[in-house]
């Protein structure tokens, strides 16, 4: 993948105590093969990469801005071929939607569209195998409250996401 074809992904940052948890499940159910990444909450899977600059600017004076956003871990949620943690915060997703508005014209036509928040923690395996990891898990991801802490850039140009910056809510 050339330089001019690599992306930028947003993602909102769990506490840490989460995505130990949670990285640990990916780490446990993920095929080995296609496992590359921690826990994360996609924000944004392909910003392009001309816009880095002008996003970090941005997001630096949004998040200065904005305190720690309330979260809601929901339970257990079906891919069809995996299994996620569904999450829930209304706040998050405003947040996302000005985000969008200001990248507005650059943004790819799934990020064009509200995500539903999870963490992906089993993927691209059989519907079979989906429900059973389900069936095991039921009861032992209880709902709960949270607060995300910032938001990270990550870069794609083919492989594992190479880190950019992390961008802390710091608001009152």
């Amino acid at each position: 993948m050339s330089e001019a074809d690599a992306s930028l992904i947003l993602a909102a940052e769990l506490p840490p105590e989460m995505h130990r948890r949670y990285t640990d499940l990916r780490t446990q159910f993920f095929p080995p093969e296609r496992n590359y990444l921690e826990a994360h909450v996609t924000l944004f899977h392909a910003i392009p990469a001309q816009c880095e600059d002008e996003l970090r600017r941005y997001l630096a004076r949004l998040t200065g801005e904005v305190p720690p956003i309330r979260g809601q871990v929901e339970g257990l949620m079906s891919l069809g071929g995996g299994t996620a943690i569904k999450l829930s915060s209304p706040d998050l997703l405003a947040l996302r939607d000005e985000i969008a508005e200001h990248l507005r014209g650059m943004l790819t036509q799934q990020d064009q569209h509200r995500p539903r928040l999870h963490v992906t923690i089993q993927n691209k395996v059989t519907s079979k195998d989906a429900k059973a990891l389900q069936a095991q898990l039921a009861g032992t991801i209880e709902p709960r409250e949270f607060a995300f802490s910032g938001l990270a850039l990550y870069i794609y140009r083919g492989g594992p996401w190479e880190f950019v910056r992390r961008f802390a809510f710091r608001g009152k």
